[in-house]
């Protein structure tokens, strides 16, 4: 089972988390399992990017971004090249280390 090693974010986890998650599994779908209430306003149907994540290792490993992420990653505040949002990028049996910036294009945070 891959491991997603979360970089530390003053909200979301303070000191950063190592979890597990099946391959298959988008991040944002294994940090909500494991307590890590990563925004996502959209409910993970790409329309947003309050889930955009930095992919620090394992970025060629997750699925492939198709068209629509590659043009709402355009929005993401703090995009890099290794940019992704969180419910798109699917886990494969490689680990993963990534970084939730620390903005986004919300101005208030959702409660889910």
């Amino acid at each position: 089972m891959p491991v997603i090693r979360i970089l530390p974010h003053a909200d979301y986890c303070p000191q950063g988390d190592t979890i597990e998650a099946p391959s298959g599994t988008s991040i944002c779908e294994a940090l909500l399992e494991n307590g890590i209430a990563i925004e996502h306003a959209c409910e993970m149907s790409c329309a947003c990017t309050t889930c955009h994540v930095v992919v620090k290792q394992g970025f060629n490993s997750l699925g492939e971004m198709d068209e629509s992420e590659e043009d709402l990653l355009d929005r993401a505040w703090g995009l890099t090249p290794t940019s992704r949002l969180s419910c798109q990028a699917i886990l494969s049996n490689e680990d993963v280390t990534i970084e939730i910036p620390k903005y986004s294009i919300n101005h208030a945070r959702e409660n889910h």
